[in-house]
């Protein structure tokens, strides 16, 4: 294990570095890594690691969720309104609709199939977005419009309807049944899962003001709460559905509310720890890629990759109507929603193991909108970003 972790961090850095020095996403080398290192190809990663690589990830999204909370600033986030609301499930809407539209044309797949399909591929990537739309913040790009702050909730909010809608249209596959229940879990988790991440930040605030320790300690408090909100969510989230992801979010946008200079020092702190975290994050998603289902979809299977993008694209432009923001602001949010990553690594392989017919053309797609959206939206938001946002 020791071995594979010495070589996840030091290949990783130094091909993210290599990549960054080309002007390319560093990620696009992490995951370049990770497919190398798979066992698809040089098998050198431990399985002791690919066992908990979910896991891992996991925690990788936790840092970068609380993150996001300790930059966001609610009264920004209020400022954005209705479009924050609509980027939530419209883009992903739209999104499911045209793979139900393309995919029975282009892969020869039900219209049932392609839903699911859908509802694979249409998760955006908070692991992509999150960190360049916290940069924007701090370099103070497209702030006076709230747009990295737009992005940010709607792609957290996004993760948690597209995963339902997934739940619910596999549940539906295996057994022929589906419950208008199962589409009340959505803004059942969204509304339980802020007000976990809400009681519990004001919670804390009061403790950390009352008791005085280091803010290594209270991190690790956090960190702790925020693996047992992920608890609560995969363990009782059939009884009383919650996001946990959410609640992370919310607890890190309470403590930045209430106290300020606390998450301003907290959040150098998540910094540092996301240098580690991206590098397994990233990698461990490129793990997860067998080139040979890539190879082996042919160009239709591109072809609907990227024909759903541009449903995204319509989805993200009406959910942009009567806003303030000119022509090059919304080419910005529609290029900064492209990104897919670690949904599709998380979910895409779980048809083929429940023993659906369309398991394996999943996954395929699946690892293709990985290929393809992740490295394009990287690209797109760190080169375009100067040019189409305006800064304070």
């Amino acid at each position: 294990m020791l071995l594979s972790i010495a070589l996840i961090l030091l290949s990783g850095l130094l091909l993210g570095s290599l990549f960054h020095k080309m002007k390319l996403p560093s990620l696009l080398g992490m995951i370049i890594v990770g497919i190398v290192l798979s066992p698809h190809a040089l098998n050198l990663i431990d399985e002791s690691i690919l066992n908990i690589s979910a896991d891992l990830r996991q925690i990788a999204l936790v840092i970068i969720l609380t993150r996001a909370g300790l930059s966001l600033n609610l009264t920004d986030l209020k400022k954005v309104g209705r479009p924050a609301v609509l980027m939530c499930f419209v883009p992903a809407t739209i999104e499911i609709a045209g793979t139900i539209l393309l995919a029975p044309l282009l892969l020869d797949v039900t219209y049932l199939e392609a839903a699911i399909m859908g509802s694979v591929i249409a998760a955006v990537s908070p692991a992509v977005i999150v960190p360049r739309m916290i940069r924007l913040i701090d370099e103070g790009y497209g702030t006076d419009h709230g747009i990295p702050q737009l992005i940010l909730a709607g792609a957290s909010v996004d993760d948690v309807f597209v995963i339902v809608i997934f739940t619910a249209l596999t549940s539906f596959a295996s057994t022929g049944t589906i419950s208008a229940g199962s589409f009340l879990q959505i803004p059942v988790s969204i509304v339980l899962g802020s007000l976990l991440g809400v009681i519990t930040g004001i919670l804390l605030v009061k403790f950390f003001q009352k008791f005085h320790m280091r803010d290594s300690v209270k991190l690790l408090i956090i960190l702790s709460i925020s693996f047992l909100f992920l608890e609560l969510q995969n363990h009782f989230g059939d009884i009383v559905p919650v996001s946990g992801l959410l609640a992370i979010m919310s607890l890190g946008i309470l403590l930045k509310q209430n106290y300020n200079i606390l998450a301003q020092r907290l959040s150098a702190k998540y910094n540092k720890l996301w240098v580690a975290a991206e590098v397994f994050l990233f990698v461990l998603v490129g793990a997860t890629v067998d080139l040979h289902y890539a190879v082996s979809a042919g160009i239709s299977a591109i072809l609907l990759v990227m024909g759903v993008l541009l449903f995204r694209m319509l989805g993200v432009m009406l959910s942009l109507i009567k806003t303030d923001l000119n022509r090059k602001e919304r080419f910005f949010c529609m290029l900064a929603y492209l990104p897919k990553a670690t949904v599709q690594a998380a979910i895409g392989a779980l048809p083929l193991s429940m023993g659906l017919a369309c398991g394996q053309v999943v996954l395929t797609v699946a690892v293709l909108s990985i290929l393809i959206t992740a490295p394009l939206g990287a690209i797109c938001i760190d080169h375009l970003y100067q040019k189409l946002l305006e800064t304070n």
